[in-house]
């Protein structure tokens, strides 16, 4: 908490008191101001550790459930937790906070012939901790067949930029706490995300205790809108420069190289499909590969679909590529299954569309469903991005996200809107045009990705990693032929 917030609550707690001091008695003086403090009850902290990891868990894939227990309650579809009955104390020398919860949550899936369960993560004993501008969440950490760790320090937090509001009773709140994964979290979840890994958002709340918590007093504070950094403007559009006059106009009329309504010539498209899902599908819990073929390389941590082909209209700015290569995800000793394939780009202005043909395999059945050309995710192109430049035209990082029919493509593991990986396009249109160097791609084969993240450790797979997950129960809308290898 920032330091003028608890100083409210403090104010507030002496006020609701009836001015009574809040420090120990007199007798205890000598003890030092270390001991001197105010007492907490009735607290709340709402944090959901993982959104996608908890749609992995109850997902297809998954198979499992979240039993919220002793306290703690979880919100309807899959929502996030509410730790309650927050007890604590509210350091006046130093300004610290720590407050005790209520409650555990435990995490069941991939249950096995035995019925006992692959994951199988429990969160007790939670605590949060801030001092100034940055806190932790600690949790007693129980996974399957091991012991219990007392107090790992999962998640650090930052409170730089939230501001306190008022409560119900008098209640201090501080909405959206940004939360990362900590070193000993990403430790004790098996690595499955690593260091500074983003989790979900905490909103802590606190009372004074001793006293109803002098809400008629502390009702007006949130009124006054502590300073609060002024909003960031939005990033400008890029500025394109007009070339200047030139006094050979013949020469200018040459620019661009394309015709109005010409073909591509040659390009690639650069995309990772979602790295948390990458690093689930090669880590310890799937334990599996992805394989690219069909000309398909890897480009840094993603993949290069290459020989782009198409049309081009640079009086419209419109632009419809297809790309060679395929990409095949597998694990889970071949219950998991994802093969995108025939890659395609249609955009228009500053919007596109990414098409693929999904291939996967069903977890039920264990058959192959194919869809073709399946929209998979929804693009959004910087201004004039599609204007061509020495023959060239560039779509560097186009923010994506899934369509709705790419989230029951992959079985509901993310929700419409959900962000993917950027996408990287890049075509020439004309045939003399050189097209940049690869990153770095590599020749067809098995792509051995780094395991870095997903949420926790059997936190398996990680949510976040989850992402795209729905890696083996992926559910194809139109079944086009029988199991495949």
């Amino acid at each position: 908490m920032t330091v003028t917030a608890l100083r409210r609550l403090a104010y507030a707690a002496v006020v609701s008191l009836g001015a009574m001091t809040l420090t120990v008695p007199a007798a205890h003086a000598g003890e030092g101001a270390a001991r001197k403090g105010m007492p907490l009850k009735d607290g709340t902290l709402e944090w959901g550790v993982k959104e996608s990891f908890r749609q992995y868990v109850t997902g297809p894939i998954g198979g499992g459930r979240i039993e919220a227990a002793d306290g703690a309650r979880q919100a309807d579809g899959d929502g996030p937790f509410t730790f309650t009955g927050g007890t604590g104390s509210y350091d006046m020398a130093t300004h610290a906070v720590a407050t005790t919860f209520k409650g555990s949550v435990r995490f069941l899936g991939h249950q096995k012939e035995d019925k006992s369960w692959e994951l199988d993560i429990k969160l007790a004993d939670v605590k949060v901790k801030t001092q100034g501008t940055s806190g932790s969440i600690t949790a007693d950490v129980t996974t399957a067949g091991g012991a219990t760790q007392a107090d790992v320090a999962i998640a650090s937090l930052d409170l730089s930029a939230v501001r306190p509001g008022g409560g119900a009773g008098g209640a201090m709140t501080f909405a959206k706490i940004p939360a990362k994964l900590t070193g000993d979290g990403a430790k004790a979840f098996k690595g499955f995300y690593k260091e500074g890994q983003e989790l979900d958002a905490a909103t802590l709340s606190v009372k004074a205790g001793g006293g109803d918590g002098g809400g008629q007093r502390e009702k007006p504070q949130p009124q006054q809108k502590p300073e609060s950094p002024a909003p960031k403007s939005p990033a400008p559009a890029p500025v394109v420069e007009k070339p200047k006059a030139s006094a050979e106009p013949a020469k200018e009329r040459k620019e661009p190289a394309a015709p109005a309504l010409g073909t591509i010539a040659d390009g690639n498209l650069d995309w990772g499909v979602k790295k948390s899902f990458r690093d689930y599908v090669t880590g310890p819990v799937a334990g599996g590969k992805a394989e690219v073929s069909g000309g398909a390389g890897q480009s840094g941590d993603g993949y290069r679909f290459p020989k782009g082909r198409g049309s081009y209209d640079a009086g419209t700015a419109a632009l419809d590529a297809a790309f060679d290569g395929a990409v095949r995800f597998t694990g889970h000793e071949g219950q998991l299954d994802l093969k995108l394939s025939d890659l395609k780009v249609k955009a228009n202005g500053t919007s596109g569309t990414l098409y693929a043909d999904v291939s996967a395999k069903e977890r039920s059945s264990g058959k192959v469903v194919d869809t073709d050309v399946m929209p998979l995710a929804k693009l959004k192109l910087p201004a004039d991005a599609l204007k061509a430049k020495d023959g060239v035209v560039s779509v560097p990082a186009a923010p994506a996200t899934l369509t709705a029919q790419g989230a029951k493509a992959f079985g509901g593991m993310y929700k419409e809107g959900q962000d993917l990986d950027p996408v990287n396009v890049t075509v020439s249109v004309d045939k003399n045009a050189t097209l940049p160097a690869a990153t770095s791609a590599a020749a067809s084969g098995t792509a051995e990705l780094a395991q870095t993240g997903a949420s926790t450790g059997p936190l398996l797979a990680a949510a976040g990693a989850l992402a795209l997950a729905g890696g083996a129960a992926v559910y194809a809308t139109r079944r086009r032929g029988g199991a495949r290898g």
